[in-house]
């Protein structure tokens, strides 16, 4: 596989992008396009001592998008900056993949710009993948769309259930609906009006879920609008830092705590893995037509690695022809539903 990577996204620089990119050339045996200013990324490969690398390759793109500039804007002015060179790539199927760290509103708009939307696809949302008891849920829209309609919920729903198919091969992955109670008369008007939506979109739709039981993983996918689903994914990465930290301080007033610390150590780095959002990579952008992995600001190596072997496992799973067919199975269901509503 190809992935198109942004090798200047993200907060740390050039970096970390191109170290996991490196390790996974190397691990994985896809080839990383490097997407930037060419004389740079070779400089730091020089200095990383990989001048020459197997499974490397680099496209120069002169420009850069700020991590805190307007999205639209900045990518209209800029067509020749990595991120847009990189899905530009995609689009022209010279890349199965486009990864970036980049500022995630201009990823969307430059995704958007020039692979457009999956035909029938309203809005694309971001799809964040969370550790739970049970294995893995992932949250959408993590952050993508502010303010949405019910319809726009019944497509994450069924992009969702797809996601999962694809990247764990459950066969029937379970739906919830974010809300304050597990009846189906709670909830605000928005809730209210997605749940019949939902069931008639032939996902194995669980119901209404509350936060507390997205920890739990008691369902594969969990649907909620932007704004929503952006605080409960910040709320749960900040708790599970705070946990952490907690748990050393306390382990920090004893000697004895220490000694069972030492004990546990392999526990603690376990879970600490366990816990860790670099294990998944990034969020996928559902619902424009190719693969886009949107990773966090504060991108690691490891997170990188991570980001192409998703966005690598996502290419080859057939993941875009098959949300292309299931939104031409519902798009009678969305627009009687838009129809009644407008």
């Amino acid at each position: 596989m190809r992935i198109a990577l942004d090798a200047h996204g993200g907060d740390f620089g050039l970096k970390p992008n191109l170290e996991g990119a490196l390790l996974a050339a190397k691990k994985l045996g896809h080839e990383v396009i490097l997407v930037g200013r060419d004389p740079e990324i070779r400089e730091e490969l020089r200095r990383l001592g990989a001048q020459d690398p197997e499974r490397v390759s680099i496209v120069h793109a002169p420009q850069v998008v700020g991590m805190d500039a307007e999205p639209v804007e900045e990518c209209r002015s800029k067509p020749d900056s990595s991120m847009m060179v990189a899905a530009a790539l995609v689009k022209e199927g010279k890349a199965d993949a486009f990864v970036s760290a980049g500022n995630s509103g201009a990823i969307m708009v430059a995704s958007l710009l020039t692979m457009k939307r999956i035909p029938g696809v309203i809005r694309p949302a971001i799809a964040a993948p969370l550790p739970t008891f049970k294995g893995t849920t992932v949250l959408l829209d993590a952050g993508a769309n502010m303010d949405c309609k019910p319809w726009h919920l019944a497509q994450f729903a069924v992009m969702g259930s797809i996601y999962m198919q694809s990247l764990l091969k459950l066969e029937n992955p379970s739906v919830g609906l974010l809300s304050i109670g597990e009846e189906e008369t709670k909830g605000n008007a928005l809730v209210q009006e997605a749940l019949p939506l939902i069931k008639n979109m032939g996902v194995n739709f669980y119901g209404p879920v509350e936060g507390r039981d997205i920890p739990e993983g008691l369902t594969d996918v969990v649907v909620a609008d932007g704004f929503t689903g952006n605080v409960a994914l910040k709320l749960y990465e900040g708790t599970a830092k705070v946990v952490f930290k907690m748990l050393k301080e306390q382990i920090m007033r004893k000697f004895t705590y220490k000694i069972g610390a030492m004990l546990m150590r392999k526990l603690f780095s376990d879970m600490k893995t366990k816990m860790s959002v670099d294990i998944y990579g990034g969020a996928p952008l559902l619902g424009v037509n190719g693969v886009v992995i949107v990773c966090h600001g504060k991108v690691t190596s490891n997170a990188i690695y991570n980001a192409v072997r998703v966005g690598a496992e996502l290419a080859s799973s057939g993941m875009i022809t098959n949300i292309k067919k299931q939104m031409e199975q519902v798009k009678d269901k969305i627009s009687a539903a838009r129809e009644q509503t407008e």
